[in-house]
């Protein structure tokens, strides 16, 4: 038996049968343009060192395989973006290398959108990011799967702010508007775009972790629908989809509370900082998190569910061990219940969340 290479894919056996090549782009065990986790593991280190051409040839060559927009960028592309948000969220990743990751994949995004050539057969949609929401390549993912799946989609990005989405909707008549939101305290502004579409007739697809686990949370603000993925919207969009009829806001427990507790959050994050007494480079980070925790617990009254403030305090807890210093978050817990006491609904979720972190592991 012929000796060969180590990393000679051609090797032999021990029984002297030839060993099959190992998984790659666009091949695997799953078949041509598959994407397999070896896949996944070599464009994630294309991300790591921020190599845009070795990304792309990954992405195009699952395509020339035979692999569809979808496989590419839901499997892989999404996938991989997923990752790029655990490294820099358990600080194994810096700012500046989430952000360079970031990059090379909206720019894979773009290389496999010029490589199709969509029919926009099936209708008009428009896709928006709720406003002050900037996370937009999961977005722009949905966008190129649905525009392969045959729809002429129009892309507003991110934050969008409700009076420029209806101005649009009057003017264009979509068949449908594909909402994304990636961070659950946006979710009172999401109610917002979604009654402003539904007083327009228009039908919403809710898709992003911001609509809660299983997208829980999209009906209690008027969405038509939830997709968990790309191929999720593109389903959807394919089955009757109606507009939920002009009846007013949705009714919720504390309607009037949650927008009182809105008003105080400039307030509240002025109480804070002066409790936690941040020092000056950290201001307005811990600033920015205070407003984020306040609009968190109005959406948590919004749709009277304490789990969304309950998650969102165990994710901003682990944000902030990261970067030393997790225990400002039940401090900040603390001082916007004192502050709220007139408000029973903001006070027992704030409750709720300081307990939940005191038997965090």
């Amino acid at each position: 038996m012929t000796r060969t290479a180590p990393d000679d894919p051609t090797r032999e056996e021990p029984d002297g049968t030839p060993r099959p090549a190992p998984p790659g782009p666009g091949r695997g065990p799953d078949g041509p343009g598959r994407v397999t986790p070896e896949v996944v593991r070599a464009y994630l280190d294309c991300l790591d060192r921020a190599d845009l051409a070795a990304a792309t040839r990954i992405a195009t060559g699952l395509l020339d395989a035979g692999g569809s927009v979808a496989d590419v960028l839901v499997d892989l592309v999404a996938v991989a973006q997923r990752e790029v948000g655990m490294r820099w969220l358990s600080g194994r990743w810096s700012i500046a290398q989430e952000h360079a990751a970031t990059h090379v994949s909206e720019q894979v995004v773009e290389a496999v959108a010029a490589r199709t050539t969509p029919t926009d057969d099936r209708g008009h949609v428009v896709l928006a990011c709720v406003e002050g929401e900037w996370h937009a390549l999961a977005a722009r993912i949905v966008v190129e799967v649905v525009r392969a799946a045959g729809w002429r989609v129009t892309f507003l990005g991110a934050s969008v702010p409700v009076r420029h989405l209806v101005s649009y909707l009057h003017q264009t008549g979509p068949d449908a508007v594909l909402l994304s939101c990636v961070q659950p305290s946006r979710l009172v502004r999401a109610g917002r775009m979604v009654e402003a579409c539904r007083a327009a007739g228009v039908p919403v697809v809710a898709g992003g972790p911001g609509f809660g686990p299983d997208g829980r949370w999209a009906t209690a603000v008027g969405a038509a629908g939830w997709g968990a993925t790309a191929r999720d919207a593109a389903r959807l969009l394919a089955g009757p989809l109606l507009a939920a009829p002009h009846t007013g806001p949705v009714p919720t427990v504390g309607a009037d509370e949650y927008v009182a507790v809105l008003r105080r959050r400039r307030d509240l994050v002025q109480l804070v900082l002066r409790e936690v007494a941040p020092a000056a480079d950290r201001v307005e980070e811990i600033a920015g998190v205070v407003a984020q925790l306040v609009d968190a617990l109005a959406a948590t009254i919004r749709i009277d569910d304490p789990q969304l403030l309950v998650e969102f305090a165990r994710w901003q807890a682990e944000v902030l061990d990261a970067r030393e210093g997790a225990r400002l978050l039940d401090s900040m817990l603390r001082v916007c219940a004192a502050a709220l006491t007139e408000h029973p609904h903001a006070v027992d979720h704030l409750r709720r969340a300081r307990a939940a972190l005191a038997t965090r592991p």
